[in-house]
């Protein structure tokens, strides 16, 4: 599970399985993840041998990243995960959504 602690690595992973990504496109592909984030990760994830930084030597310089054969195998692992995210994204939309509407009082309160 260390792996793929934390809130980004498996985001990471899943866009970089689907396709090799250079630094920006991953920025996109993972909205609300700071740089210093992306960098942390991508270089822990490399250091597990999950993905696979190719630098490519040319002006401007271009860095690819994309899954190693251990990080599609651990990909495919984490599928049943996301087709459970999926099955019960609403669900758990709405229970959060009661929560917070429980803790903040509303205006009517004030």
């Amino acid at each position: 599970m260390d792996v793929i602690s934390g809130k980004w690595k498996a985001l990471l992973l899943w866009a970089i399985a689907e396709k090799p990504c250079r630094f920006g496109e991953l920025k996109r592909a993972v909205p609300g993840i700071t740089e210093k984030m992306l960098i942390q990760h991508l270089r822990e994830l490399e250091a597990d041998g999950i993905v696979h930084r190719e630098v490519f030597h040319e002006i401007p310089p271009k860095v690819v990243y994309s899954a190693t054969e251990l990080g599609a195998s651990l990909n495919k692992a984490l599928e049943p995960l996301g087709a459970w995210g999926d099955a019960h994204i609403t669900e758990i939309s709405a229970r959060r959504q009661r929560k917070a509407s429980a803790i903040s009082p509303g205006p009517e309160s004030m």
